[in-house]
C-alpha cells in the first residue's frame, strides 16, 4: 500500500525508528516462537491479538510477522536484513499486499483524528476482497485496535466473522479489554512482556539511546520494562526529575519550598505539559514504591536517593497503610487535574503538600 510519507503518523514515537524500520525485536523470544509454532503446524489463525504494556515490541513484532508472511512465511525465524526487497517494501509502505489501519490524517482539520473509524474498516475490507497476484499472503496491520468507533470495531468483527483464505489481520493492542469481546474471541493471542533490564539496555542501545549503568536500573523501574517508555524517560530526562522528586519529598515535613516552587514552576510553562504528566506519574511511583518498602514488599532502591527517602519515611507497617492510601488520592487528583484543564503549577503544589501532610503523619509512629 501507499501512504503520506510527510504527515504525521500516530504510531511512530518521536526520537526512535518507527517499528516498520526496525530490524532487531528483544525479549519477546516466547510471542515470536508461539507465532512461528502456529505457522509450522499448517494452522495458522487468521486474526492475531498483539497485547501487552505501551511500547515493549508490540507493533515490532506485527511488522515483523508482516515481513515474514509477505516474503512467503518460511524459515523458523522472524529475522530479516534490512536490505532485503520485503524489508524496504514494508519500511517505505509500498507493499501491495499489506496494508496498514490507524487513525488517518485529517486534510480539513490538519490533524490525526482521534480514533479509526469505519471507513478505514471498509477500506481494510475491500483489501482483503483483493486477490493476491502470486497467491501469497495478504496482510493488515491494526494499530492501535483500542482505538476503534464502536462501529468500526463491529464492522472488523464481520471481517474475522468470514476470513478471506491466505489473510492474516494483526491487531495491536495495549488495552484488550477495550475491545469487543467476539473480536478477542475470534483472534489467536501473543502477549509481549515486559523487558528484563539487559534486554532493555540492548533495546536502547540498538534505538540509538544507549544509558549508562547508573540510569539503567533506574529507567527499568521507571519504564516498567518498556524501552518505548524508556525512550520517552531518557528524552524527557526521566531519571533526573525522579531523583528530584524523591530528594524533594524525603525533606517533608515540611518540604523544600525552594526545591517545590522551582518543580511546580517547571510544570507550569506554555510548553510544558509533557513534563507536568511525567511529574505526576513519577509521583505516584514514588508513593507506590514507598507504600511498598514500608510494607517490606518491594524491590531494592534504584538509587541512593530513593534508600535515603524509605529510612526516612517507608519503615514500618503504618507508614505502610499512609502511604497506600495517599496514592489512589494522587491518581483522582492527577485525572481531575487533567480533565479539567486545571493550572499545572497549581496542581504541583497542592499534590505536594498532600504528601508533605502524609509524611507528617508517618512520622508520628516513630516519635
Amino acid at each position: 500500500m501507499t501512504d503520506e510519507p510527510d504527515v504525521e503518523e500516530p504510531d511512530r514515537r518521536p526520537g526512535a525508528p518507527h517499528p516498520r524500520e526496525t530490524s532487531v525485536l528483544f525479549g519477546q523470544e516466547p510471542a515470536e516462537r508461539g507465532f512461528l509454532d502456529a505457522l509450522a503446524s499448517g494452522r495458522l489463525s487468521h486474526g492475531w491479538l498483539i497485547t501487552g504494556p505501551v511500547g515493549v515490541g508490540k507493533a515490532t513484532l506485527a511488522w515483523r510477522i508482516a515481513r515474514h508472511l509477505l516474503a512467503g512465511g518460511q524459515g523458523d525465524s522472524l529475522e530479516m536484513a534490512p536490505s532485503e526487497r520485503v524489508f524496504r517494501q514494508v519500511a517505505q509502505l509500498s507493499a501491495p499486499q499489506l496494508l496498514l489501519c490507524r487513525r488517518p490524517w485529517d486534510d480539513k482539520t490538519k490533524r490525526l483524528r482521534t480514533a479509526i473509524t469505519v471507513d478505514e474498516i471498509r477500506a481494510l475490507k475491500s483489501f482483503f476482497q483483493m486477490s493476491a497476484p502470486d497467491g501469497g499472503w495478504r496482510v493488515a496491520i491494526v494499530d492501535a485496535a483500542d482505538d476503534l468507533t464502536v462501529s468500526a470495531g463491529n464492522a472488523l468483527l464481520k471481517i474475522l466473522e468470514e476470513p478471506p483464505e491466505r489473510a492474516a489481520l494483526l491487531l495491536v493492542s495495549n488495552q484488550p479489554t477495550r475491545l469487543l469481546p467476539t473480536i478477542r474471541s475470534r483472534c489467536r493471542g501473543l502477549r509481549c512482556l515486559p523487558l528484563a533490564p539487559e534486554a532493555l539496555a540492548a533495546a536502547l542501545q540498538a534505538a540509538g539511546h544507549p544509558v549508562s549503568d547508573a540510569e539503567l536500573p533506574v529507567l527499568a523501574v521507571l519504564s516498567g520494562g518498556s524501552p518505548g517508555v524508556a525512550l520517552d524517560l531518557a528524552a524527557a530526562g526521566g531519571v533526573a526529575l525522579y531523583d528530584d522528586i524523591l530528594q524533594l519529598i524525603r525533606t517533608a515535613p515540611p518540604l523544600d519550598r525552594r526545591r517545590l516552587i522551582a518543580l511546580a514552576d517547571a510544570c507550569a510553562g506554555r510548553d510544558s505539559g509533557m513534563r507536568f504528566a511525567l511529574t505526576l506519574d513519577l509521583l505516584r511511583l514514588a508513593v507506590s514504591r514507598l507504600a511498598l518498602a514500608a510494607a517490606g514488599s518491594a524491590s531494592d532502591p534504584v538509587s541512593e536517593a530513593e534508600a535515603a527517602l524509605r529510612e526516612r519515611l517507608g519503615q514500618h507497617p503504618e507508614q505502610a497503610r499512609i502511604w497506600a492510601e495517599l496514592e489512589p488520592d494522587l491518581l483522582g487528583r492527577a485525572e481531575r487535574s487533567r480533565a479539567l484543564n486545571l493550572d499545572p503549577g497549581q496542581v504541583i503544589l497542592d499534590t505536594f503538600l498532600r504528601i508533605d501532610a502524609a509524611a507528617e503523619r508517618a512520622l508520628l509512629p516513630a516519635a
